[in-house]
């Protein structure tokens, strides 16, 4: 057989570098390659796996429903996809709405759009969100995003988007001294915005509720002031909770810590819905939004939309968060990592900001000066020191989310305690490691 490297055009990569590990199988926390090689997985890969990796419950619910029936199309009805849906509606407080399912987040996005555009009878209206923020690869979602990587592919996207600052309280770009005034600006920002498009001409915001691979972290404040501004100019605001939802951010969906004044009238939905046990992402609507669908034709739709494994794995999944009562879980070991990370800052001083920490999520920003705050490395430029970090912590076992010049905390709510030490005590030591490196005086040439 011809090595994987030579045959798979893989995601993300420049493919004559690719090199990776074979992985062979896992459980919770871990996985392992072919070789035997076990990775304490702080990540959850692509910040999915919430529920670890082959939860029994999960595999267990796609075995059974692939006795009973495998596949039928969104034109005939499937009970896991009605279960489903009635119960994402009941956990997101939406009654009365619908869910509109994808397969995956960033279709969620491209159909939350459509979807917001139809409802507000403005097809043709733009959409407005965030700089550094990230809603996917495929061309809508790239012209969505405000995403370094896929800058020069957004002449190909979607028309009618316009972008805002983000709420970067660490590297403020309104100037804001304090994160309520950050919040305060980049609110604003996105009211200001809307006044200047003039409110009939846009059909809606769409944000990032919380956690996103960008790294920022907006304060606590700015999310219901966002909301605030859109309810004030009649626009749809679209939570994009593909990845903050399901426990990562402490609550099913990260919206729900600010309550009713938090409340979108669209979120999207994806990663952990099914913890990555099958492909599905979701868009649910408010009931204002569904009845204003009701009697218009929904032009759009794939082949695998809702299909009956995948709806089996989310209906298995959801249980599974409930039983094992990983929201709170997720909230008391986010706070003790956020905490351990902050003991970090003080004594690295390579550590320019820990972010997060609501639930099994945070961010480090590493800088060269932590009083000049200069990055590590331009964004998103991956440091060659901060690379040899996540190699020596591979090596050691140990998988971190890197990206520019940021780490990524996003393990599985079911990592146990002490995995979760031990990872967090191998980054102390390779921090130190770090901070020699890129502190120490460089060598000067010597001419005879």
């Amino acid at each position: 057989m011809s090595p994987e490297s030579r045959t798979v055009l893989h995601t993300w990569s420049v493919p004559a570098r690719w090199d990776a590990p074979t992985i062979a199988g896992g459980a919770g926390a871990w996985f392992w390659d072919v070789e035997g090689r076990r990775y304490l997985d702080m990540s959850s890969l692509s910040e999915c796996c919430n529920l670890g990796h082959q939860h029994p419950a999960v595999v267990r619910a796609i075995q059974e429903q692939a006795a009973r029936l495998c596949y039928t199309t969104s034109a005939w009805g499937a009970e896991p996809r009605a279960r489903l849906a009635q119960r994402l509606l009941e956990l997101s407080g939406f009654e009365g709405g619908r869910v509109y399912f994808t397969l995956g987040g960033a279709d969620a996005n491209e159909t939350a759009v459509k979807l917001a555009r139809w409802a507000s009878g403005k097809p043709q209206g733009l959409i407005v969100t965030r700089e550094r923020s990230y809603h996917g690869a495929s061309y809508a979602g790239i012209a969505l995003s405000g995403d370094a990587r896929t800058e020069a592919q957004k002449p190909l996207g979607m028309r009618g988007v316009v972008h805002v600052p983000p709420p970067y309280s660490y590297r403020c770009p309104f100037g804001g001294r304090t994160e309520q005034e950050s919040a305060g600006f980049a609110a604003a920002a996105v009211g200001s915005t809307i006044a200047r498009e003039q409110p009939e001409r846009v059909a809606a915001v769409l944000m990032e509720a919380d956690a996103g691979t960008n790294g920022i972290v907006a304060p606590d404040a700015y999310w219901p002031a966002v909301r605030a501004e859109t309810r004030a100019a009649g626009v749809y605001l679209i939570a994009d909770e593909v990845m903050s939802g399901f426990g990562r951010c402490g609550e099913w969906f990260a919206w729900q810590r600010h309550g009713e004044a938090g409340r979108p009238d669209l979120m999207t939905l994806a990663k952990g819905l099914t913890g990555a046990h099958a492909p599905l992402g979701a868009v649910v609507m408010s009931a204002e939004v569904a009845e204003s669908l009701e009697m218009k034709p929904i032009p759009t739709g794939l082949t695998y939309s809702g299909h009956p494994l995948c709806c089996a794995a989310g209906l298995a999944a959801l249980q599974a968060y409930e039983d094992e009562r990983l929201m709170e879980r997720s909230r008391s070991l986010g706070r003790a990592m956020h905490a351990r990370l902050l003991e970090m800052q003080e004594r690295h001083a390579a550590i320019g900001e820990v972010r997060g920490g609501h639930g099994l999520f945070a961010v480090v920003e590493l800088v060269r000066d932590r009083a000049t705050r200069e990055p590590l490395s331009p964004w998103d430029e991956l440091d060659p020191d901060l690379a040899r970090l996540g190699a020596d912590a591979r090596a050691a076992g140990v998988c971190f989310a890197l990206r520019g010049n940021l780490i990524l905390f996003a393990p599985p709510l079911v990592i146990e305690e002490r995995d979760l030490d031990h990872a967090l005590s191998l980054l102390d030591r390779l921090l130190a490691e770090l901070g020699q490196r890129i502190h120490e005086p460089k060598t000067q040439g010597v001419t005879a």
